[in-house]
């Protein structure tokens, strides 16, 4: 009987619930980033033996099941550590995101339950060939990005930047402007993107779609990615591009290099923090290289921190939560990009 996978947002791009493949075991030499690996769902269960599927859905595992992923690394403050490299002898692995990024833990928050934990059961092949992400990667022309950018970069994971991106595209819908939308740096998970979809965008990309697991790789090719998904967007006739920055620009996922990328074409930018003395940690840290226009996020989240924001750095706040914000935002906006 064919054996039941569990395809995990990471294969997203591929055709491999469609053509069939060989699980093959590999020497460890054999390895690489983006490659396609299927584990076998082992240990202790806990909330998070969940996968996010090729749809976005989240499914619940057990032991036993067999997940497809992608060999990566992760570098998150707040929750996890980890690469594909510290796999040891015994092959055990884990699922550093739900979206099916493969590697082993170096070091997770005391606050989390265990990874899900999986065995190596080989790697996708055909025609003795390994699959990887990069094999089914889109390619296209280069061209050139001449829209507006709306820029959201954060303090840390988790402080806010998908939610005010959801908040942008809505308003920029008002205005009757095709949005298109990107996560550029970050750890795979696919949710992310789908609800910039779901808020209005027309189109959205990320890493994924550039064959990376994550963007905790070499600056050369994480230029190349950068440089082919930039042009995608540029092919797609939108108005404007609301780009997200995950995790923080200071973290090792490349952040400093799309900010550089996108200085030019940035007319707005949103710094999410996770509390005031974070805004004045990455303002201090990037200096005349970070000129942000609004913050938000935690840090916004009542008066008193909306005034300490300003206080220490100068900068406004606005609570994107709080509705009675937006028309204030949406003014901003309308500066920013020379609305009438």
């Amino acid at each position: 009987m064919k054996p039941h996978y569990f395809f995990a947002s990471v294969t997203r791009n591929s055709d491999l619930p469609e053509v069939p493949f060989d699980v093959v075991m590999l020497d460890r030499s054999r390895w690489g980033t983006g490659d396609f690996v299927l584990g076998r769902v082992t240990g202790k269960r806990n909330h998070l033996y969940r996968c996010e599927t090729r749809t976005g859905r989240m499914a619940e595992m057990v032991r036993g099941d067999l997940l497809i992923g992608a060999l990566g690394e992760r570098a998150a403050t707040l929750e996890g550590v980890g690469n594909w490299r510290a796999v040891g002898d015994d092959l055990e692995m884990e699922a550093l995101t739900s979206a099916g990024l493969i590697g082993k833990a170096t070091s997770t928050s005391l606050f989390l339950p265990d990874l899900m934990r999986l065995e190596y059961q080989g790697h996708i092949m055909r025609d003795d060939a390994k699959l990887g992400m990069k094999d089914f990667i889109v390619q296209t022309e280069p061209a050139t990005l001449e829209i507006p950018v709306i820029l959201l970069i954060g303090t840390s994971m988790s402080a806010g930047k998908t939610t005010a991106g959801q908040v942008i595209i809505r308003a920029l819908n008002y205005f009757d402007k095709k949005v298109v939308a990107a996560k550029l740096t970050g750890a795979a998970r696919y949710r992310d993107i789908l609800s910039f979809r779901d808020a209005g965008a027309s189109h959205v990309f990320d890493f994924v779609d550039a064959g990376l697991p994550s963007t905790v790789c070499p600056e050369a090719d994480y230029r190349k990615a950068l440089e082919l998904l930039i042009s995608r967007i540029a092919r797609t006739g939108a108005d404007v591009l609301v780009v997200e920055a995950g995790a923080s620009p200071l973290e090792p996922y490349n952040g400093d290099v799309v900010m550089d990328y996108l200085k030019d074409a940035a007319c707005f930018t949103m710094l999410c923090a996770s509390d005031p003395y974070a805004v004045l940690g990455v303002q201090t840290a990037f200096g005349n290289h970070l000129q942000a226009d609004l913050v938000s996020g935690p840090a916004s989240n009542t008066d008193a921190a909306v005034a300490l924001v300003k206080k220490l750095t100068g900068l406004p706040a606005l609570n994107l939560l709080d509705r009675s914000n937006h028309p204030q935002l949406m003014e901003m906006l309308k500066k920013a990009l020379d609305i009438q």
